[in-house]
């Protein structure tokens, strides 16, 4: 049989507003009850209904994510798994849960956000990337809903936002790579039109440029995504073209180790063993294969940590709380 907050209240000797107000942490209620009614609730196992509260407190105790990629990419790609971890792990000790949608395109991102607030359902959103002139982050912005982003967006006033420097990153990389005698390096970029594309690239393009290499646009690849199907493409157009038979890259600078992961495939169907490659997100099925030599740990579970505390504060209304993180970046070298 179900338990219900007038049991509770039976059992504590107390109200049943009592109780109410004991649950949403009431100051006007002393230390000494709520203990009692805390160790009765737990005693009764007793959950609150969620519905109820929410219709009650105008609020439902949950954050929404919405994802920038297809459901079968959030199930392959660890970073999403680990950046989840840590969104829930700060979300549920705050008494939050946490719900999801996956898309593929920005405009159904937008529509997964107006469906989110026009519905009241959540309390507030995170987003998972964010883009030039980005639809979604507009739209919350115009409503005035809380939300919090993964990834710097172009316009940081007034947005609550937690990055890794992807500029820093993969300038780290690709010096890494020239302190390794390589000179001939291919980038692998992300998907068009986002800033973490933009500043991954710009690294790269940095560390060649202050180390005195020109960039050979022929070994660039671009608007892609960050899947291992596109890493898998980009090298075999490399290994494929007639005009670098003699003179391929001897590394890869990939965005994310799915990247990686296709580019490996490629070089072992071509039985191709003298270029190296790098990657993001510091997988340890990827770091396993002898030509992946070095990998950007991000940190996601801290990403997700950090993107749910900020919006937490927001909003339950610290006016105090800060508005960006940047979590730091590991280059994790392969031993």
């Amino acid at each position: 049989m179900c338990v219900t907050l007038n049991d509770v209240a039976k059992a504590a000797g107390v109200s049943a507003s009592t109780v109410s107000r004991v649950l949403s942490d009431s100051p006007r209620i002393s230390n000494k009850t709520k203990e009692r009614v805390k160790k009765t609730i737990k005693e009764l196992n007793y959950f609150p209904n969620v519905v109820a509260r929410s219709l009650a407190s105008s609020s439902t105790k949950t954050i929404g994510l919405i994802f920038n990629t297809e459901s079968q990419f959030l199930s392959q790609n660890p970073f999403f798994a680990q950046a989840m971890a840590g969104i829930s792990s700060y979300a549920q000790g705050k008494g939050y849960n946490v719900m999801f949608a996956c898309n593929k395109n920005e405009d159904g991102d937008l529509d997964i956000a107006i469906r989110y607030v026009s519905s009241r359902i959540v309390d507030g959103i995170i987003l998972f990337t964010s883009r030039t002139d980005d639809k979604c982050i507009n739209y919350l912005t115009q409503q005035g809903f809380p939300f919090s982003v993964i990834g710097r967006p172009d316009k940081t006033q007034g947005v609550i936002w937690v990055d890794n420097d992807n500029f820093q990153a993969t300038y780290q990389s690709t010096v890494f790579l020239i302190s390794k005698g390589h000179n001939r390096i291919s980038f692998i970029g992300g998907p068009k039109g986002q800033n973490v594309s933009r500043d991954r690239y710009d690294g790269f393009k940095r560390a060649m440029l202050v180390y005195g290499y020109s960039i050979d646009e022929s070994l660039i690849f671009k608007d892609g995504n960050f899947s291992d199907e596109f890493g898998y493409a980009c090298m075999q157009n490399l290994l494929s073209s007639s005009s670098l038979i003699d003179n391929r890259p001897t590394a890869v600078v990939t965005s994310d180790d799915m990247q990686a992961l296709g580019v490996l495939k490629a070089l072992q169907e071509n039985d191709v063993t003298d270029i190296v490659v790098t990657g993001f997100n510091n997988t340890p099925a990827v770091m396993y294969h002898s030509q992946m030599i070095a990998s950007v740990d991000v940190n996601a579970e801290q990403l997700g940590f950090y993107s749910a505390k900020l919006l937490l504060e927001r909003i339950e209304g610290k006016s105090d709380s800060t508005m960006h993180y940047i979590v730091p970046t590991c280059l994790v070298e392969k031993a």
